[in-house]
């Protein structure tokens, strides 16, 4: 049985202040499935992962996330879309003044926990994911840039998401170092969740071989 589709675009116009970036969008991407998103530098990958989570708007055609109309989305109801959502981005952006723990529970605090021996029971749990339970306690400059990578992506692990998004997140780290981070966002896929992985490097297509979205000439193509 094939899984449910959890992102849904169909003839989608995306703008970036009232310039049109890519036009007459349509994609389907479902539960489960890992997903790359090429092109080069400037090509729409970033504004596409906006679009899907409520950075840029919608105007029109069918944008559906998460059983989320994306054209009907009020402000107010951002924060709620994106707890459905877990966003990995290439500079970590990390809090480099707070432990490894105390990122992850800042992000637990803005969206709702309370509990604090569910926010720590919870905590261990996903760090063990990307192999960090033992870093918990470290400060952000006292880590690899890939350890400070699976930071990031164990704080867009930390609401349970349905939808990962990867915004270049191998983009300042070593190729050893990135197959390790592709590898993890492959397991992830294995989970149910769906990982759409904007990339320009093609290296790992062979090891990790996924279905293909290219940005070209103001369009998205599949290539696979």
């Amino acid at each position: 049985m094939e899984n449910k589709p959890i992102i849904e675009f169909e003839k989608v116009s995306i703008f970036q202040n009232q310039n049109l970036i890519l036009a007459n969008v349509s994609l389907t991407i479902h539960e489960g499935e890992f997903v790359y998103l090429i092109g080069r530098t400037g090509s729409g990958k970033s504004s596409l992962l906006k679009v899907i989570y409520a950075e840029l708007p919608v105007h029109d055609g069918k944008a559906i996330v998460s059983g989320i109309d994306l054209r009907d989305l009020r402000k107010k109801e951002v924060p709620f879309l994106r707890r459905k959502l877990g966003i990995v981005f290439q500079d970590f952006q990390l809090l480099m003044d707070r432990s490894v723990s105390d990122n992850l529970l800042f992000v637990m605090r803005a969206t709702g926990w309370r509990d604090k021996k569910e926010m720590n029971k919870h905590l261990f749990e996903v760090l063990a994911k990307v192999n960090l339970e033992t870093k918990v306690h470290k400060m952000p400059h006292q880590l690899s840039g890939g350890e400070q990578q699976r930071v990031g992506i164990a704080r867009a692990l930390i609401n349970n998401p349905e939808i990962i998004l990867a915004d270049e997140p191998t983009g300042n780290l070593d190729p050893e170092t990135s197959e390790g981070i592709i590898s993890l966002l492959f397991d992830i896929s294995k989970t149910g969740r769906a990982v759409l992985m904007a990339t320009h490097n093609y290296t790992f297509f062979e090891k990790f071989p996924a279905r293909t979205l290219r940005c070209e000439n103001g369009n998205i193509l599949q290539t696979n």
